[in-house]
């Protein structure tokens, strides 16, 4: 067999040095150094809007009466830049500060980043918050503790309609709200049109002017877990090193004028400081996709990856999924997808190898050639890139190297090792959370991320590490043996694809592990039954039952030991929910929380009283 022939993509870092620290710590950083990158984010802005002022930096397609999607508006480097400072002098007037920041309910959109921006000029941090927190929550406590802990003076939503009875609920009379379409009967609003009216003066270059790399930029807010979530701070010179960091081992970046067609939210770092930033830092442009990997929205986001063809195209797994099963039969998808993008990326969890080889299939038989699919690993607190893949033969788990100017420290953790970071990329730690941010960094200031890695070759680490598990999932069965979460959970999915979304892994201190199912809606048509057919019912009809217990024999039939056998599986017809921190609105599930909001399950299902348990017929 031949090599597999891809699109030329040049890796910026393939060599790494490893030295050997006290009671079996190893210390690993790229050898080649980080190069000087700019104090602010605005200094990258201010530069293309000299170079570039007509290009494109962000366009949405408009929103039509009766909710329709009209052409796409769009926004110039120099329209940007006065709107940001009309906006900055806006927020001067106010007089907010790091103690009085923005805070931004809404999804993406080109009033959201215009409103970042001014942020940016002006030295004011912003806070994007999870649009779940106000239009999927019921009780709005997430949003309460975010509004708590950062204390903002003022609160952005994208329309009255949609975000106001959160805004209601939980907003103080005290903050003085902007909303871009509607009004609050009752309470007095501005507009955002208004706010962008404010005529800049001499004050907005002054307070520019203030600004350094140590200027907060925004608060990021982790999901948590069983906790409410913790503001990461984000400062000027966190971003930017970052934006240097990705530059430097992507060098893809920089080589043709950079064209995303995004979804990811900016409330994560994924979408709002990863790609949000490489857009401003590179004079990039940004199409913001209103779809999502979701049965109703994928149309969208596949309606403009047929028009929209992106230089590089980052995603998460589900995402990735929806576009491999269209491009199947989908001519003009893959001609406008892979007529010149360079690379795909994924992050957030792990890809199934059925998704990957039905990529790989479509770009060869479209293109002659594959596309590399790069990954890595990263974290909020780490800006968030921190791990990048080395060559284009990536396995799944694979993470790579680390990106210049940021050091790994490797610590064995009972037989786990675990990465922690230390770098420019790196945050100072939580907003107003002193004893958390003491709990996460060691004596000698590394973060400690609590991942678990190893090497891809023992005899070669040059190859770099692959992903373990998280440390804080992975447990003990009753017998003292460790049950590694992720690894068994990745086999579970591509054992169950296209039918498992995610996996939670139970059996803390008991005699067997057990597998808690969320299934994608593909089940539905496995099982033959119509859409008004109740999740449950589909659940717990034969097609769907037979195809699962194949799945568990499989997976029985290649355990090698109690630790790696799925002795029961349950399939959950509740999806989880975000406001018990069951899952991210990107779709990441949070498995303690899981564990923690459904041990009646969890233990029915070790029990045997659970209605429907999939045993292997092995056992």
């Amino acid at each position: 067999m031949t090599d597999p022939k891809y699109r030329a993509l040049k890796f910026g870092v393939t060599r790494v040095d490893l030295r050997d620290g006290p009671q079996g710590v190893h210390y690993l950083r790229a050898e080649q150094p980080l190069q000087d990158f700019p104090a602010r984010m605005t200094d990258r802005l201010q530069h293309w809007v000299q170079v570039a002022p007509e290009r494109t930096v962000m366009a949405r397609r408009a929103k039509l009466a009766g909710g329709g999607i009209g052409d796409w508006v769009k926004v110039s480097y120099a329209q940007a830049w006065a709107s940001a400072r009309c906006i900055a002098q806006g927020l001067i007037n106010r007089g907010l500060s790091t103690e009085r920041p923005v805070v931004i309910l809404s999804e993406n959109d080109l009033e959201h980043a215009l409103l970042a921006l001014g942020c940016l000029v002006a030295g004011v941090p912003f806070v994007p918050t999870s649009p779940a927190y106000s239009l999927i929550s019921q009780d709005y406590d997430k949003l309460r503790h975010v509004l708590k802990t950062v204390t903002p003076g003022l609160v952005f939503a994208a329309d009255a309609a949609r975000y106001g009875k959160a805004i209601t609920s939980a907003v103080g009379t005290d903050i003085e709200v902007v909303l871009a379409n509607g009004a609050l009967e009752g309470r007095a609003c501005l507009s955002f049109n208004d706010l962008l009216a404010t005529p800049a003066t001499a004050q907005v270059d002054a307070a520019m002017a203030t600004t350094g790399p140590d200027t907060i930029v925004k608060f990021l807010f982790t999901s948590g877990s069983t906790k409410l979530p913790k503001a990461v701070i984000n400062t000027q010179r966190m971003w930017c090193a970052n934006q240097q960091q990705m530059a430097q081992s992507m060098p893809v970046l920089a080589q043709e004028p950079l064209v995303l067609v995004d979804w990811l939210p900016w409330n994560h770092t994924f979408g709002g400081n990863h790609n949000f930033g490489m857009v401003l830092y590179h004079g990039g442009t940004l199409y913001i996709d209103d779809g999502k990997p979701t049965p109703a929205l994928t149309g969208e986001t596949l309606r403009n990856l047929r028009e929209i063809a992106p230089t590089v195209y980052f995603n998460v797994p589900t995402g990735f999924e929806a576009i491999a099963n269209a491009m199947k039969t989908d001519d003009a998808l893959r001609k406008n997808l892979l007529s010149r993008v360079k690379m795909f990326f994924y992050a957030g969890a792990a890809l199934a190898q059925p998704v990957w080889d039905s990529l790989y299939e479509s770009e060869e038989k479209e293109v002659g050639e594959r596309i590399v699919m790069s990954t890595g690993l990263g974290m909020t607190e780490s800006g968030p890139f921190a791990i990048f893949v080395t060559n284009p033969n990536v396995k799944a788990g694979d993470l790579g190297v680390p990106t210049p100017g940021m050091e790994l420290k490797l610590v064995d953790m009972d037989g786990k090792t675990e990465v922690r970071y230390r770098g420019p990329n790196i945050t100072q730690g939580y907003w107003r959370a002193a004893a958390e941010t003491a709990e996460h960094f060691d004596e000698e200031g590394f973060f400690c991320s609590g991942d678990a890695v190893k090497w891809i070759d023992e005899t070669d680490v040059h190859q770099g590490l692959k992903f373990d598990g998280r440390i804080a999932e992975d447990f003990k069965l009753a017998t003292g043996t460790f049950v590694s979460v992720g690894p068994l959970r990745a086999k579970i999915i591509a054992a169950g694809a296209p039918y498992i979304q995610d996996v939670v892994l139970t059996g803390i201190n008991l005699k067997e592990v057990g597998a808690m199912v969320f299934p994608t809606q593909a089940v539905r048509a496995l099982s033959g039954l119509d859409a008004s057919v109740p999740m449950a019912d589909v659940l717990s009809s034969a097609p769907v039952i037979a195809q699962f217990q194949k799945v568990i024999n499989d997976l029985a039939d290649h355990a090698t030991g109690s630790a790696s056998r799925i002795a029961r599986m349950c399939l959950l017809a509740e999806p989880p929910t975000i406001d018990r921190s069951e899952v991210t609105d990107k779709g990441s599930i949070n498995q303690r929380a899981v564990l923690t909001h459904r041990a009646e399950t969890v233990a029915a299902l070790h029990d045997d009283t659970l209605h429907s348990i999939i045993k292997p017929q092995s056992l």
